[in-house]
């Protein structure tokens, strides 16, 4: 540990305290002077500096007689920010999410991240009028949701909404900009700053039991403020409006006494047993502690319920034991009612002074529970190496952000209000196009994920941060859909067989109201109709089948011409004197079924082979077509066109190719998706 002297300021409501103090080899924390003096006047309200040069002239005077104490000069001060400054909000936020995909880590994180921003914007909505502007600190969650089902955690689960609830504590800028100008005035440097709360824990209460869910309350004059720690962490702060002042009115009233009378009334019921005072019109009085805080118990019972509500509020339950600190601390009674309010014992809550202190020296004359916090400021810049404020740059920009010794990435990017969503990979917009009048769209495909990058290299949102550490973010534009062909939309298995032969039931293709022969690339929004024939008349009419003084059939059935065609159906016209033709033996056949004799009409026909070269590999197809043509291919090879993925190429012999286009021994065949 370092053994320099460490000057520390306390700068409270009605009073500022400064002490040097130093560690000695023994690793025992020396107070070498002290100074305590009271405002000349109402310069700070409820922990916050109104009169920025009245408080620098009493940081000159206790400066001044430090020095004098020691016998140097003090240049460099550690000071502390009011908790009372602090402010907790509590806030829910849910958002709608693609039920088809599993909630990722960047996702949830990302929600944590919006939902905080959102509570620092409402809080500095609601505080606008007091020209405050808070930021975020650190939050803690309290549970997460899917559906509406509350969750320990949503990586993993699908749905189609997810949120978060969560507590988040803030800190005013211009408490730390007017801190800064008091001691700028002073003549001073900070070398350190921390929060009062973090600053009294240190000393009040131990590290290793800061695990512990304890309440740590700073009883002053104008406020009394909370800090709770769970886990080795500060997880909430709280703030009531009664504290001290509401003791010295109270007794002003009762007794009929001046401020200043009160005042050293309610400091005396702190040791005294007996009391004698004169109210302002003579009367003299001598009571005991025990009658005039009997006379009083209304306004100490009203105190320790709103500390205690407070409690409750934002711890949730009763914590495991209270820790009381500040000047009003050593009320009488109030120990005891804050304990009975929350369910405790009476000794699970106690007040901490200077003598609690472990390895401390020095404090004689240094007494009472309102030295715990300039104690804790020296002995906090000395133990802690790392600096108050960390400088951290974020897109070559410098951020100054409190350090909670656990900042990480999403800290930044909550004080700079970077927007969360741009954490998530982005889809492009869906292509839409229409057939026949339905709506239809492929859709967008996701960039890639955006990188965090701290001094370079790889990072996430829970990254931890050290001073001058630089974040960068790297986003990716989303991989636009490549416009389609049209016929890769068009549903070419809308075919029938007949004679063996398969035949396309698309009778014409307009594209935005224009027919068309070729295939092209669309435009979003493109409207497509496909007519097609519906009917065997159609179907014989379109391709000039005669079929007069046949017999129709389909899949085997006898049928006439007003039949609607299916995907896939089989024709077959059986004429029975060309069956006849072809029957060389003469076969009787008067009393063959049509199906009969559709069968011995196809046995009839010739079977042809074709070898082609598909894709680089070479294949042999017997046939009984006349002509074997592009679309008959895929009868007789494994490729899938149930589902579009991109552009369907084409190719014979190096061009492209048209289905119905007849092939030839020894054509080389390419189809693939682009």
């Amino acid at each position: 540990m370092e053994n320099n002297p460490v000057f520390s300021l306390d700068i409270g409501t009605r009073t500022i305290i400064g002490l040097v103090g130093e560690y000695r080899e023994d690793e025992v924390f020396e107070i070498l002077a002290y100074a305590k003096k009271e405002h000349k006047k109402r310069n700070m309200y409820d922990g916050q500096i109104h009169d920025i040069e009245g408080v620098a002239v009493t940081v000159k005077e206790i400066v001044k007689e430090l020095e004098d104490q020691l016998g140097e000069e003090l240049k460099n001060v550690s000071i502390a920010a009011a908790g009372r400054s602090l402010k907790t909000k509590r806030i829910k936020l849910e958002k709608e999410i693609n039920s088809n995909i599993e909630i990722s880590r960047r996702q949830v994180e990302a929600l944590e991240l919006e939902a905080v921003q959102k509570s620092e914007l409402e809080l500095n909505e609601s505080e606008k009028e007091k020209s405050l502007k808070y930021y975020n600190i650190g939050y803690t969650i309290n549970k997460y949701f899917l559906e509406e089902d509350s969750m320990k955690s949503l990586i993993g689960h699908k749905g189609e909404s997810m949120g978060v609830e969560l507590l988040a504590t803030f800190l005013p800028q211009l408490v730390i900009e007017s801190l800064y100008s008091v001691i700028s005035k002073a003549g001073l440097e900070i070398a350190s700053i921390t929060l009062e709360p973090i600053a009294a824990i240190e000393v009040a209460i131990k590290r290793d039991l800061r695990l512990l869910n304890l309440a740590l309350v700073d009883i002053g004059a104008g406020t009394s403020d909370i800090a709770l720690t769970k886990d080795g962490e500060i997880i909430a702060y709280g703030m009531t409006q009664t504290a001290g002042d509401e003791i010295t009115e109270r007794l002003s009233k009762q007794y009929l006494l001046d401020f200043k009378s009160s005042e050293k009334l309610k400091i005396g019921l702190n040791g005294a047993k007996e009391h004698e005072f004169t109210d302002i019109v003579g009367v003299s009085y001598k009571l005991s502690t025990s009658q005039i805080v009997d006379s009083i118990i209304d306004i100490i019972e009203e105190i320790s319920k709103e500390i205690s509500q407070e409690i409750l509020d934002y711890n949730g339950k009763s914590p495991d034991a209270v820790f009381l600190i500040g000047g009003t601390s050593n009320m009488p009674v109030l120990r005891e009612k804050i304990a009975e309010n929350l369910g405790l014992s009476k000794e699970r809550v106690s007040v901490r002074d200077p003598s609690s202190i472990e390895n401390i020296e020095g404090f004689k004359g240094v007494e009472g529970p309102d030295m715990i916090t300039p104690i804790g400021i020296a002995i906090d810049a000395i133990d802690n190496k790392y600096k108050n404020f960390l400088k951290i740059f974020f897109k070559d920009e410098e951020v100054q952000i409190f350090n909670t010794d656990n900042i990480r990435v999403s800290d930044v990017l909550i004080l700079t209000g970077y927007n969360p969503r741009n954490l998530i990979p982005k889809a492009s917009d869906d292509f839409i196009y229409f057939i026949n009048g339905k709506k239809r769209r492929i859709i967008g495909e996701l960039s890639l994920n955006p990188e965090i990058l701290i001094n370079g290299k790889s990072a996430n949102l829970k990254t931890l941060l050290s001073d001058g550490d630089k974040i960068d973010i790297r986003e990716y534009k989303p991989i636009e859909v490549k416009a389609p062909n049209l016929y890769s939309l068009i549903d070419n298995d809308q075919t029938i067989v007949y004679d063996n032969k398969s035949y396309c039931l698309v009778k014409e293709i307009k594209l935005n109201g224009q027919r068309v022969k070729s295939d092209r690339n669309l435009k979003e929004n493109d409207q497509i109709e496909i007519e097609v024939l519906k009917t065997i008349g159609e179907f014989l009419d379109f391709y000039s089948i005669e079929s007069s003084l046949s017999n129709l059939l389909v899949n085997g059935i006898e049928v006439d011409t007003e039949y609607n065609l299916q995907k896939d159906d089989k024709l077959s016209i059986i004429d029975v004197k060309a069956y006849k033709n072809k029957n060389q033996q003469g076969e009787n056949i008067e009393n063959l079924t049509k199906k009969e004799i559709l069968k011995k009409e196809l046995e009839l026909d010739g079977e042809r082979k074709i070898q082609l070269l598909v894709n680089d590999e070479e294949i042999n197809i017997s046939h009984k077509k006349d002509k074997f043509k592009f679309v008959d291919i895929f009868d007789h090879i494994d490729f899938d066109r149930s589902k579009l993925r991109g552009k369907l190429i084409l190719k014979l012999n190096g061009e492209d190719a048209e289905f119905l286009r007849e092939l030839s021994d020894g054509d080389i065949i390419q189809i693939y998706w682009e």
